[in-house]
């Protein structure tokens, strides 16, 4: 069933139409002309990606991704911090990309993993020491150019898709890891779902951007296109809103806002609650953005008077950047982005008189709120 636009009622949502339009317009307009527009940017797919976790009803330290995504973990990963980091490199990716490329056929394939897919459908012979035969015989068929014929289609597959092309749609193939259907549901169409999803694009582009993206994430919510990437919604949200040219200056951070949001009024049976509901939550990020650049500017004018009589050389204003662009860093972080020792490390954030942020012994953080 196609998500139904006919019924739409704008006048009841018209206030808040117009309060999300002004509070993006305003955001937009101060991170284009700000200082730290880099460092809010990179901070923002941070709270972004542990934002998606918390609207899914799960937790995940932001000193915890921080440190997983700089491959110093101080613990063994958990599933929810390795699903947190698969949210923030999608987010980077989008960003990156062209504004609709996350809404293509083209984006979405990869951004779903369909392009790898044909990986998973190799099958690993097994190695001699599991073989019952003792050795191979010359009459026996060779193995190599079934396995060169396999690799050839994986990068035939993925030439179509750096060309502009669509990978070919999924065939219904019983996967070997899970014969009995326990964690992919045969009867839910993924394809179809996603493609109704899309289908909605068309008819949210007649709509003011902000009431297009509250109707587009509804849509998800109702839809369920993807049910082991439901966190993507959120992301092709922003990625749509940068499409439509209200955001262009970062990737709207739509989670961030949501966490705002109690729970009922988000999942509502009555969709005017439900698009009041997402209109207000962009509302509330873009307003968490702006006491953000607020934060962020005062922080960064402060470290810099540090800086004052000090020689030219010095690795001060690298500590700077780096504290400016992610929400908390550690020694190791410093000492290897600025190429000095662990020890000079936390001479330099003393230097600059930066807060820690655990409020522990060991494994430490600092940061700027």
């Amino acid at each position: 069933m196609r998500y139904d636009l006919t019924t739409l009622p704008i006048p009841t949502l018209l206030p808040a139409i117009i309060k999300a339009e002004d509070m993006l317009a305003r955001l937009d307009e101060r991170v284009l002309r700000h200082g730290v527009a880099d460092g809010f940017r990179e901070r923002g797919h941070f709270f972004d990606a542990a934002g998606a976790l918390w609207v899914s009803g799960e937790l995940v330290h932001i000193e915890d991704l921080v440190l997983h995504d700089a491959r110093m973990d101080t613990r063994t990963p958990t599933h929810e911090l390795t699903i947190a980091h698969a949210v923030l490199r999608t987010r980077r990716r989008l960003w990156t990309a062209d504004p609709s490329w996350g809404l293509e056929a083209m984006g979405l394939a990869v951004l779903r993993g369909d392009v790898g897919e044909a990986e998973d459908a190799i099958v690993l012979r097994p190695t001699p020491a599991e073989t019952l035969e003792p050795a191979v015989q010359e009459d026996e068929e060779d193995d190599f150019g079934v396995d060169f014929a396999e690799i050839d289609a994986i990068l035939a597959r993925s030439d179509k898709v750096l060309n502009g092309g669509v990978p070919e749609a999924r065939q219904a193939t019983v996967d070997v890891h899970d014969p009995l259907a326990l964690v992919r549901d045969e009867d839910w169409d993924e394809d179809e779902r996603l493609e109704r999803w899309r289908a909605t694009i068309r008819d949210a582009d007649q709509l003011p951007p902000v009431l297009g993206a509250a109707v587009l994430f509804d849509a998800w919510e109702r839809i369920e296109p993807l049910r082991r990437q439901h966190w993507l919604g959120g992301l092709l949200v922003s990625a749509y809103l940068r499409s439509r040219g209200k955001i262009t200056s970062h990737l709207f951070c739509l989670n961030v806002g949501l966490k705002a949001v109690r729970h009922d009024r988000r999942r509502a049976s009555d969709r005017i609650t439900r698009l009041t509901a997402f209109l207000e939550a962009m509302a509330l990020s873009a307003d968490s953005g702006l006491k953000e650049l607020d934060r962020l500017s005062l922080a960064k004018l402060q470290m810099q008077l540090r800086l004052k009589d000090r020689r030219s050389n010095s690795s001060l204003p690298e500590v700077i950047d780096i504290v400016l662009s992610r929400p908390i860093v550690s020694a190791k972080m410093i000492a290897r982005h600025v190429g000095v020792t662990s020890r000079g490390a936390l001479n330099l954030v003393a230097e600059l008189g930066l807060r820690e942020m655990t409020g522990r012994g060991r494994y430490r953080g600092w940061g700027v709120l």
